[in-house]
């Protein structure tokens, strides 16, 4: 439906003298069918705003722009960088406005995370003087979802886990049960792909690339929570096993038992060993070739996938999100995701992607030197195995404690309040480990191809 409504944009402006620069007009329509959306009928024009300023439709660049437009049509527009900056700063407000409150639904948030996450993504594409001027107003709307998102995780990350995962999943470990019941309705083939540390933001822009690459690409996005703390062996390992953390405590320090927990889930779900594959490390190009060798091969069912670039680059960024938004721009440019993802569709898999925890520009608020006292130290969290040596964090430290549901008795996260770091006060990281809204909700999407579009069309029906 996006699809056809921004296609539809470009042919409306275009009434109006403007000649786009628009990324996807010289696809095929949808369908094959063009769509003409009355986007001047009065009750059409304020819903286009809101999905402009939301994120839901991206404005088209305009390389020719007669003078007089219509004030509501500028909205869909970018034709000078004042434009995007001005479309940021009335999506901060309208986000502000409609932040969730103390008595939301986990899906209220789950769409808090997405707007900001577009909103993010529109920031880092400005230009430093105009990301300069805005960054306060972002700043302010991110502590502001934060502390709202804090208080509803004291009041209600305990319900999540044992949410039903029918429609969609709720927490990662749902992931691997949702799969299931997909292969019950027909989707035969299935791939997962885990972008390791993938925020909701880097999605958007990972998304936006794909559009003017691939065609036939199309996605249904969504988004779930990962577990607290946001730390890859925590809730990396429950994405892949389908179990809350305190039933793989004897691993919660390391990832090394993901492949033999993926394969043992799968086996509890009527798979043979050769017909689950699991593999990481994947970043670049080079790496295809053996991948496809393994998931071409008839045998193979279900693929879980770990696509760590991203986590790679956040751990060594040195300029922030706004840095880490161009190194995974140039990242897109070398072609691997395109290319996985056409691999993957052209041996019929259903690809899934999603992460199992963002990040975020965080701020030193003094560094732990406690020597062995912490049992898993990051930069957004520490544990410890007693309220004794959880209580031992300096109170010149701005931290809390916050135990949560799903974890052994004997793991105390203390974390950084807000958007503060265990690192010497006055640096600047890009950080996980902690809940703010950026690192807890994690995208969830199903991509779409259309050669296996079409195919599964039977099986949506039935469902």
């Amino acid at each position: 439906m996006l699809r056809a409504i921004q296609e539809s944009w470009a042919r409306f402006v275009a009434k109006y003298g403007v000649e786009p620069d628009a990324r996807g007009t010289d696809q095929e329509p949808v369908e094959g069918h063009a769509y003409d959306v009355p986007f001047d009928h009065p009750d059409v024009r304020v819903i286009i705003d809101t999905m402009f300023l939301e994120g839901a439709l991206q404005p088209i660049e305009a390389s020719v722009r007669p003078e007089h437009l219509p004030d509501w049509i500028q909205v869909g527009l970018i034709d000078d960088p004042q434009a995007l900056a001005h479309l940021v700063s009335e999506g901060a407000k309208r986000n502000a406005a409609s932040l969730p409150s103390e008595g939301a639904s986990h899906r209220d948030w789950v769409e808090a995370a997405r707007r900001l996450g577009e909103l993010i993504y529109r920031f880092n594409e400005l230009k430093a003087a105009d990301a300069d001027n805005l960054q306060g107003q972002l700043q302010s709307l991110q502590r502001e979802a934060d502390a709202r998102l804090k208080d509803w995780v004291l009041q209600h990350f305990a319900d999540l886990p044992s949410l039903p995962v029918a429609k969609a999943p709720v927490m990662v470990h749902h992931v691997p049960r949702y799969l299931a019941m997909r292969r019950g309705f027909g989707e035969d083939r299935i791939a997962l792909l885990v972008f390791d540390g993938l925020a909701l933001d880097q999605w958007a822009q990972i998304r936006d690339h794909l559009s003017t690459k691939l065609p036939d690409f199309s996605a249904d996005e969504g988004g779930c929570f990962a577990w607290l703390p946001t730390l890859t062996s925590i809730s990396r390992q429950a994405l892949f096993s389908g179990l809350k953390p305190r039933e793989f405590q004897g691993s919660m320090d390391s990832t090394a038992q993901e492949s033999s927990l993926w394969t043992k889930f799968w086996q509890e779900n009527g798979l043979r060993k050769p017909e689950v594959v699991f593999q990481k490390g994947l970043k670049r190009s080079d790496k295809l070739a053996l991948l496809e060798d393994v998931l071409s091969k008839p045998t193979t069912k279900v693929a879980g996938l770990v696509v760590d670039m991203v986590d790679e680059i956040v751990h060594g960024a040195m300029l922030g999100k706004r840095g880490i938004a161009g190194q995974i721009r140039e990242w897109c440019d070398t072609g691997f995701i395109e290319k996985l993802f056409l691999m993957l569709a052209q041996h019929g898999y259903h690809i899934y992607l999603t992460a199992d925890h963002g990040n975020v520009d965080a701020d030193g608020i003094g560094r732990l030197s406690q020597g062995v006292v912490s049992e898993m130290k990051g930069e957004r969290v520490r544990a410890y195995r007693s309220e004794d040596l959880a209580a031992s964090v300096p109170p010149d430290i701005d931290a809390f404690q916050f135990s949560g549901p799903g974890l052994p008795s004997d793991f105390l996260p203390v974390y950084a309040n807000e958007r503060g770091a265990f690192v010497p006060r006055g640096n600047k990281i890009v950080a996980h480990g902690g809940m703010a809204l950026e690192e807890l909700v994690v995208p969830f999407v199903k991509i779409r191809m259309k050669k296996e579009e079409h195919a599964s069309d039977s099986t949506s029906d039935r469902i």
